[in-house]
């Protein structure tokens, strides 16, 4: 292994990483990602074999507290009402989304002026809007121009087919003549750069056999790879090093063998997620950053935001074929997505419509929810509810407050003796209200579709997808972590790239704005190389 120093270190080859990576490669300096899960292979996935539900549940789970694999890091969970989810691989937490592929809308760059709550960004949807039509070239969009929701925009590929699920649930929203439309998705609808179609076989959550899902892994970083980018996986970074002006000069970091290694670059790119990164900045601690790194303002590691999800699942009399088709990417709604204060909330969500689970995932929720029991009516109860089923997810916004928070615990540690990130999150009246609404909603929309009876989970504690704000952007120093390029304002050849910089959460899938900002920063440094630390 060569640490000769480089020119760009990224930490974190998931989706912004490997973004980044891709773009920054361009501009003629070394580049080196570093990522402490693996390389995945295809034919490991769960979907090659009969027991893909299972280890679904085990060694594919989301959550990185279920898991317990090496290349994955424990978090103090107990203080907050919705669980982390994160998958640690080169592609990151690609490997096992859905790939719901919706962008934040124009309103939501300008929160604070519009409805005077939260804060607005310090770039606007149409700085971005170049590098999501980008990013969607790179990732393999499928979708439909034309959505009202949105400033118009043209997906590479045709959309992906709704199905008999999706035409159902769309049936209903036409009947109450509320706002729908076929999702974007990081899903390919036809063969696109060498990779095939997909195959509608289910289990998109458990990572795709076939290519068709857009992880970062089959997308940029082949592509990152033939320009010259290195990957290095297996390796976990313990801090980032400063040296005696207070500038970043490198990391600590574990390969696989355990051993402490030093890498120095000349700039440090952090792609870790919105826990990863300020867990990361909190432990790199020194003489010159006392309180952990680029936290003059005392704001690493504050405005945790999620999303929090309801679930409500409609049962209907007619099969829906519900497991035919991309599990997540069938169409969204945002009928209630921007500000109507009689609602007796702020700002606003959207709805995602979901496909059917599998049999034995439909066993076991039917068994939590009380549909199905032990004993004679077992398989008659099951029949009804298998393939029968269709739900909507209410993707409420989280509002940025500064008492939810990532730090560092005091007693949990990682394999390699790293505190652990503690989460610290409480869920806000605003919230509570906004998932109330979206269950009534829901429940109304089912019923015109069709649903003979609905189940529902107000909010959903396994749902803790999207990790944003803990590390935001702004022109003031005092008041944010990084500038509108995501350089830290500390540390003049620190960047960030991930969810961690988000101001405001939307109400929608983070994930192509996420690269969007990664690939906007990419071409900022590259625009910009000679003067960028000019006032360091």
């Amino acid at each position: 292994m060569s640490n000769e120093p480089v020119g760009v270190l990224v930490i974190g080859a998931g989706a912004s990483g490997a973004a980044f990576a891709w773009s920054i490669a361009g501009a003629g300096m070394s580049v080196l990602c570093l990522d402490q899960g693996p390389w995945m292979k295809q034919r490991d996935y769960p979907s090659n074999g009969l027991d893909w539900e299972e280890r679904g549940l085990g060694e594919f789970a989301t959550s990185p507290n279920v898991r317990g694999l090496p290349a994955d890091y424990p978090v103090n969970e107990q203080d907050s009402d919705i669980s982390p989810l994160m998958f640690n691989a080169v592609g990151g937490s690609t490997i096992l989304w859905a790939a719901h592929f919706p962008r934040l809308t124009p309103k939501d760059f300008r929160m604070k002026s519009d409805d005077g709550v939260g804060a607005d960004w310090p770039i606007d949807y149409q700085t971005l809007e170049p590098y999501f039509a980008l990013n969607d070239r790179m990732m393999g969009v499928s979708g439909l121009s034309g959505d009202p929701a949105y400033p118009y925009h043209e997906p590479p590929l045709p959309p992906l087919p709704l199905g008999k699920s999706g035409n159902t649930l769309a049936a209903g929203f036409e009947k109450l003549g509320w706002h729908w439309w076929p999702s974007d998705s990081a899903i390919l609808s036809r063969e696109y750069e060498g990779r095939e179609a997909c195959i509608n076989l289910g289990p998109c959550l458990t990572g795709c056999a076939q290519g068709a899902k857009a992880s970062t892994d089959i997308t940029y970083w082949p592509v990152a790879q033939r320009k010259g980018v290195k990957v290095r996986s297996g390796c976990r970074v313990r801090e980032i090093t400063v040296r005696e002006d207070g500038m970043a000069d490198g990391v600590l970091y574990y390969d696989e063998e355990g051993q402490l290694q030093e890498q120095k670059a000349e700039i440090v790119v952090l792609a870790c997620n919105g826990i990863g990164t300020p867990r990361l900045l909190l432990n790199s601690k020194s003489q010159q950053h006392p309180d952990g790194l680029a936290n003059s303002s005392g704001l690493v590691g504050k405005n945790l935001m999620f999303h929090p999800y309801a679930m409500i699942t409609g049962i209907f009399e007619e099969p829906l074929h519900g497991r035919r088709g991309p599990v997540g990417c069938s169409f969204w709604s945002h009928e209630f997505y921007q500000t109507d204060r009689s609602r007796g909330f702020v700002r606003g969500y959207s709805f995602e419509a979901i496909r059917g689970l599998g049999p034995a995932q439909t066993a076991l929720q039917g068994m939590v929810q009380g549909f199905i029991p032990w004993g004679e009516d077992h398989h008659r109860a099951f029949a009804r509810l298998y393939d029968h089923t269709a739900t909507l997810l209410g993707i409420t916004e989280d509002l940025p407050e500064d008492t939810n928070t990532v730090t560092l615990d005091p007693e949990l540690k990682d394999s390699h003796g790293i505190p652990a990130p503690k989460v610290t999150y409480r869920l806000s009246e605003n919230s509570r209200k906004m998932l109330a609404h979206a269950v009534e909603r829901a429940t109304e929309v089912l019923t015109a579709a069709g649903a003979v009876e609905t189940v529902a989970e107000p909010l959903m504690r396994g749902a803790g997808w999207h990790l944003m704000g803990t590390a935001r952007m702004g022109r003031d120093p005092k008041a944010s972590v990084v500038n509108e390029r995501g350089q830290a304002h500390d540390v003049k050849n620190l960047f960030i790239v991930d969810g961690s910089v988000f101001v405001t959460a939307g109400g929608v899938n983070p994930t192509s704005t996420i690269q969007a900002f990664a690939l906007y920063v990419a071409d900022s440094i590259k625009k910009n190389i000679e003067t960028l630390f000019d006032d360091a």
